[in-house]
C-alpha cells in the first residue's frame, strides 16, 4: 500500500488554465488526474477510433495544446501547469 505522503497525495497548486477544466485548487495529483479524465469522458473528446488518442477541445487545448495528443503524453503536458 502507497504511503499517504507520497507525491500523488501532495496538494498542489493548479494554473488558471487547468482550473477551467477541473475545478479550483489546491488538490492532489491524483484527483487532478482523475478529474481531467472525467472532463474528457463528460465532452466526448477521445478519439472514436483509438481511445488512446485525446482530441481537445478549446479549455483542455489550452493546458495540454490544441493537436491531438496521446492518453500517455497527456499526463506529462497536465504537469506542466502543476505547482
Amino acid at each position: 500500500m502507497a504511503a499517504k505522503n507520497n507525491a500523488l497525495n501532495k496538494p498542489v497548486t493548479l494554473s488558471s488554465e487547468l482550473e477551467n477544466v477541473v475545478g479550483k485548487g489546491p488538490m492532489t495529483r491524483a484527483e487532478v488526474t482523475s478529474k481531467v479524465w472525467v472532463y474528457i469522458k463528460a465532452n466526448d473528446l477521445q478519439d472514436s477510433k483509438d481511445k488512446r488518442q485525446i482530441n481537445p477541445d478549446a479549455k483542455l487545448g489550452a493546458v495540454i495544446g490544441k493537436d491531438q495528443i496521446s492518453m500517455f503524453k497527456m499526463t506529462a503536458a497536465v504537469s506542466k501547469h502543476l505547482s
